[in-house]
């Protein structure tokens, strides 16, 4: 049946070619799905997502804050990042019960994405929105008493549409960013939406960190934002969402084999429970990327150029979110400067946790 309401977009050969390639790594996926990513590699993705996301709305919380956050730790921040943290990963976590076409399940996501940061979680704004950069309105949103309307039209569309799922949700995304249905919490509300709507075409893209790469290209996805409204349709956004996709899908979806033995040795659910004391005991699973990390960097103190070159990496964003990130929060490498995160003289070493985890498997 066809939609009453139909967005406007044009698929293009660009798109097709960024489908048909997204097609093909799901693929590669597709003949091992058991064990394409394991329960702690699934929780740490999910983490990476969430940093990302915020991190993209001004969240200060570093990949390392926000696990110690959610594993219930106590971190030193401010109270309403530490909030946004709590209720991002809530979020995500109860995506399975929603129905992407749902306007209900969308105004509850939103009410415990922003439980205790709004006034109205959950709640469509009630007055007019717009985008300033600096003190030039950028866009626009439509007046609030077409809200209800416009998303009613919307989701109507994405339940009755054969569109793709990866051009749909792409869409979907878009449109919510352009009716800006929520006083505040849009951004994050169109990422989270999107990949519910991708999670029903594939599982496994609910752990998709797209949004990490959409952070590293921050701004592209706002000029590309601002290209799909000048153009009236959301085009240009769809194929900046699908060439993030596909990034993505490229960085985590090809482990070589000394990760794969790794990633297959230590599986288990992450506990959570890295207290930061030193008790020589690691909980939870050591996934390849952080257990080669351990490998390289055995008893040498090195910096991250250092480290991200003899593990022959080219992405600094791919060696910090799943290798020393990843590491630091298990407790199982420090820094030698921890008051300067980011001074040029930084260096790396294991901790006595790190070494105990050393000693105990093959290298």
């Amino acid at each position: 049946m066809k939609p009453a309401y139909a967005p406007p977009f044009t698929i293009t050969p660009g798109i097709l070619s960024l489908v048909a390639q997204i097609g093909e790594e799901m693929g590669r996926r597709g003949a091992r799905p058991a064990s394409a990513m394991t329960p702690a590699l699934r929780r740490g993705n999910r983490l990476r997502s969430i940093q990302a996301s915020l991190s993209i709305e001004h969240n200060s919380l570093s990949l390392e804050q926000v696990t110690a956050v959610i594993a219930g730790r106590r971190v030193l921040g401010p109270p309403r990042e530490i909030q946004e943290v709590r209720n991002a990963f809530a979020a995500y976590e109860a995506m399975d019960s929603w129905t992407p076409s749902s306007s209900r399940d969308l105004l509850a996501a939103h009410r415990i994405l922003m439980a205790g940061l709004i006034d109205h979680a959950g709640r469509y704004r009630t007055g007019g929105v717009g985008i300033a950069q600096g003190a030039r309105i950028v866009h626009l949103a439509p007046p609030a008493d077409r809200v209800p309307a416009l998303i009613q039209d919307l989701l109507g569309w994405l339940k009755s549409t054969d569109t793709h799922p990866l051009i749909s949700s792409c869409v979907v995304h878009y449109e919510l960013e352009f009716i800006h249905p929520f006083a505040d919490g849009n951004g994050r509300m169109g990422r989270l939406w999107q990949t519910l709507i991708l999670s029903r075409w594939k599982p496994l893209l609910a752990f998709l960190p797209v949004e990490s790469v959409i952070r590293d290209r921050q701004a592209e996805y706002y000029r590309v934002l601002a290209a799909a409204d000048k153009a009236g349709e959301s085009t240009p956004f769809i194929e900046f969402l699908l060439s993030a996709l596909l990034q993505a899908l490229r960085e985590t979806s090809a482990p070589d084999p000394f990760t794969e033995q790794f990633t297959e040795q230590f599986t288990g659910e992450v506990t959570g429970e890295v207290t930061g004391e030193v008790t020589g005991e690691v909980t939870g699973e050591v996934t390849g990327e952080v257990a080669r990390f351990i490998l390289v960097l055995n008893e040498q103190t090195l910096s991250r150029e250092e480290a991200q070159s003899l593990l022959g990496l080219k992405s600094q964003a791919n060696f910090r979110d799943r290798y020393l990130m990843p590491a630091l929060a298990a407790g199982l490498i420090e820094r030698t400067l921890p008051g300067k995160p980011n001074s040029r003289l930084q260096k790396y070493r294991l901790t006595a946790q790190g070494r105990t985890w050393f000693s105990r498997h093959p290298h």
